[in-house]
């Protein structure tokens, strides 16, 4: 995203002939409220669980869940056994699963760098089948992490940790925020090693002030190891991608944050398949050759905190 736009997701939807499920951190999409709708209206089952409020309290998917509720669809809010679902993920009858960095919402469309990838591996889309019941039925949900899925709060750390340290080339990652002790350590050992390391970030734009501290002191250490770190520029930045020398991929809703790993429920896939990493990795060299150096400020003086940053948006939260 942006390029593929909510028509990619549209029509993943409208192929759907007997059963879709849903859970989401955010719907705010009318175009993807009237394809639930058509679904529903023939004769698809059509399942959506929806995160109640943010960490900061917002409650932006009542409207949905009101409108979904009054035209018959099923809808509940998400497990309470998380504070917040962060997870982005479609599954279309029993064939195909998509997992996203974006929300189902018009900003992220239009607006913002999201990856999202539809796979039909019948091990990986049983596995979020799985998920997404458990979760429905509020049962504890055991996770085959051989599968190529990365959840939270299941060893997310760790498997994110595993591809980092199978880096022996390159790594480019593009994430907005950093704050996890150990996946800055795994960074740094990888430069150590001899790995060429790029990080596309997004400044401080939409890092909570709780956070802005760590992202940008690890900004600045990574930088001190040679890590050659640009600034996303024309597009906001919201993806989750590390590339591993050009052959592997991870993407999906999990932050390099240590709430995303140990506290939600988050998703996310692993994939070597060559069309996949292929396509990713035209798009961060794109967006590399677009991007700026970047020198994190001190997370100590505020008075350059701004400088060279998009303006505020309240509705733009790395959660």
């Amino acid at each position: 995203m942006p390029d593929d736009g909510a028509q990619a997701v549209v029509e993943l939807i409208d192929g759907a002939t007997h059963e879709l499920r849903l859970k989401q951190f955010k719907l705010q999409s009318e175009a993807i409220e009237q394809a639930l709708l058509r679904a529903h209206r023939r004769g698809v089952r059509v399942r959506v669980m929806l995160n109640p409020h943010t960490s900061g309290g917002d409650r932006w998917n009542d409207d949905a869940y009101a409108l979904l509720q009054g035209i018959g669809i099923e809808v509940a809010w998400t497990s309470e056994a998380f504070p917040v679902t962060h997870e982005k993920s479609i599954v279309i009858d029993q064939d195909a699963a998509l997992i996203a960095s974006f929300n189902l919402a018009d900003k992220y469309f239009t607006q913002t760098r999201d990856y999202g990838v539809l796979t039909h591996a019948k091990p990986v889309v049983d596995q979020v089948i799985a998920g997404f019941e458990a979760d429905w039925s509020r049962q504890f949900f055991v996770p085959d992490l051989t599968v190529g899925l990365v959840w939270s709060s299941a060893h997310s750390r760790g498997q994110m940790a595993r591809i980092i340290d199978l880096a022996e080339t390159s790594l480019w990652i593009q994430h907005p925020k950093f704050v996890d002790a150990v996946i800055l350590e795994r960074i740094i050992a990888a430069r150590d090693r001899g790995v060429k390391v790029r990080l596309l970030c997004g400044g401080k734009h939409g890092i909570s002030d709780w956070d802005v501290y760590d992202t940008f002191a690890a900004l600045r250490i990574m930088q001190r190891f040679g890590v050659k770190i640009r600034r996303q520029q024309t597009l906001k930045l919201h993806c989750k991608l590390i590339l591993v020398d050009g052959a592997f991929a991870q993407t999906g809703s999990m932050n390099i944050d240590r709430s995303a790993f140990d506290l939600r429920r988050e998703l996310g896939i692993e994939s070597d398949a060559p069309e996949v990493v292929a396509r990713l990795a035209a798009t961060f060299a794109a967006d590399w050759q677009q991007a700026k150096k970047y020198r994190a400020p001190d997370p100590l003086d505020p008075r350059y905190h701004e400088q060279g940053e998009l303006p505020p948006d309240p509705h733009f939260v790395h959660d």
